[in-house]
């Protein structure tokens, strides 16, 4: 194995391990606090992190002129609402104890946006793709079938961040001036939102612990240095091995969520994740065969 491929599976793989086990970890670590101030933090220390970034690099022309398109910011501001809206629902997912069914849908969401690519963006496909597809969806309608089951909190993050790469695959932009925008949108609303958290005397966030306010600053790092070594992974050993070696990060919540925390696993639950995992397992056996 080439020196620069094996790097970008380490790198790659320490990201998605970083998704599936240190950002779980953290964010348990912090689940007295509110889903929504969780996301507030998350949101709002985001942008102010990718400020830096985007200075650094000298991007801010490229986020000007992304903003002076009409098309391209109004895209951005759905995927800003998408993109909050995944974190709002895995943080709560983690808060509440729902880590397998936040699990299950990060599990079915490279397929759902290889349906969707095909769909929508008339990409290539053959019949292991398709049939993986077919498996996500038989999987979905028999856990539909008992209602009281059903993992919505799966399929609301998996939906979300599907919709999310779709529309983010038809704006040529760079991931981090893409995020720093998406997130620099939603931070006023998530101000406002705090404002009235303070308000009412329920934020944990305050100058008063200082301690406490650097441990809730770090969600925004625990979004971004995963995301940086899992793209930089990708860079250097390409997109397939990466995509394989992303299922790290549902796997570890998985492990996690039923080893760690003692969640529950009911048998229909237990049914469609061996669906789910014939379907990964084809879906990556394509993506190898492909490289």
């Amino acid at each position: 194995m080439k020196e620069k491929t094996f790097n970008g599976i380490l790198a790659s793989g320490i990201g998605s391990l970083w998704w599936g086990v240190i950002g779980v970890l953290y964010f348990k670590s912090v689940s007295f606090v509110s889903p929504l101030e969780l996301t507030i933090h998350r949101t709002v220390w985001t942008a102010f992190l990718l400020v830096f970034s985007i200075s650094i690099y000298s991007k801010w022309n490229d986020v000007l002129i992304i903003l002076k398109n009409f098309r391209t910011t109004s895209l951005l501001i759905l995927t800003s609402i998408l993109i909050v809206g995944n974190w709002f629902t895995w943080i709560y997912a983690v808060t509440v104890n729902k880590l397998i069914d936040a699990a299950f849908g990060y599990y079915i969401f490279p397929i759902i946006s290889v349906f969707f690519g095909i769909l929508f963006l008339k990409e290539s496909h053959n019949k292991m793709k398709l049939f993986s597809i077919a498996l996500v969806i038989i999987a979905v309608i028999y856990l539909l079938l008992d209602l009281n089951t059903t993992p919505w909190i799966g399929l609301i993050v998996a939906l979300t961040w599907s919709v999310y790469t779709l529309i983010r695959k038809k704006i040529k932009i760079s991931t981090d001036v893409g995020l720093f925008i998406e997130s620099a949108f939603m931070t006023p609303f998530a101000i406002i939102a705090f404002f009235f958290i303070v308000k009412s005397g329920n934020n944990y966030f305050s100058l008063n612990d200082i301690s406490m306010a650097l441990w809730l600053f770090l969600a925004g790092a625990n979004t971004l240095i995963p995301l940086g070594l899992y793209l930089y992974g990708s860079s250097l050993a390409g997109l397939g091995p990466a995509a394989m070696i992303f299922f790290l990060a549902p796997t570890g919540q998985f492990l996690l969520g039923f080893y760690y925390f003692g969640e529950d696993l009911d048998l229909n639950k237990l049914i469609s994740f061996i669906i789910i995992w014939i379907a990964v397992a084809i879906y990556l056996r394509d993506l190898a065969k492909d490289k």
